[in-house]
């Protein structure tokens, strides 16, 4: 996957709009733009790591390394506003929950000044039930992927 798109598409979205669509706020939010959404199918995200992020303190001191299930979230997140937009207005009220993870892999290091690109796909949805696999990209490379699953509540 590419880890460029273009932020001009008519389904980027910026923070604000993502801060509406999902319930996460710092230190838990970990998407900070959308710069691509194909409802029912795929979305990309952006999440830039900075330093004042504090699982840095304790993940490494001598050498920051942003937690694996932090990446994982990223997904998640991505993945959650990509079902909100997917909804559109049957959304309202519901909350997507995390529900399973499979197969992740991490491939390098996420530090402080990366870029992450969060891609990712729909593999099935069934009702409440979604499916997803998801890659993460810093310069071009895979750092982390995973499938995963969540559920739409009320």
């Amino acid at each position: 996957m590419n880890d460029r798109s273009s932020s001009d598409t008519a389904d980027a979205l910026d923070i604000l709009n993502i801060l509406d669509m999902i319930p996460h706020r710092y230190p838990m939010l970990l998407v900070d733009r959308m710069i691509e959404i194909v409802p029912n199918e795929s979305a990309v995200g952006i999440k830039n790591v900075t330093m004042n992020e504090p699982h840095f303190q304790g993940h490494f001191p001598n050498r920051p390394i942003m937690p694996g299930v932090m990446i994982v979230e990223s997904m998640a997140q991505t993945a959650g506003v990509l079902v909100i937009k997917s909804l559109g207005a049957e959304s309202q009220g519901k909350h997507v929950f995390f529900m399973s993870i499979d197969n992740a892999r991490f491939r390098k290091p996420v530090t402080p000044g990366d870029t992450m690109y969060v891609h990712v796909k729909v593999k099935q949805n069934r009702g409440a039930v979604w499916r997803f696999s998801g890659e993460v990209m810093v310069e071009g490379k895979k750092v982390a992927e995973a499938d995963f699953a969540a559920m739409i509540v009320d």
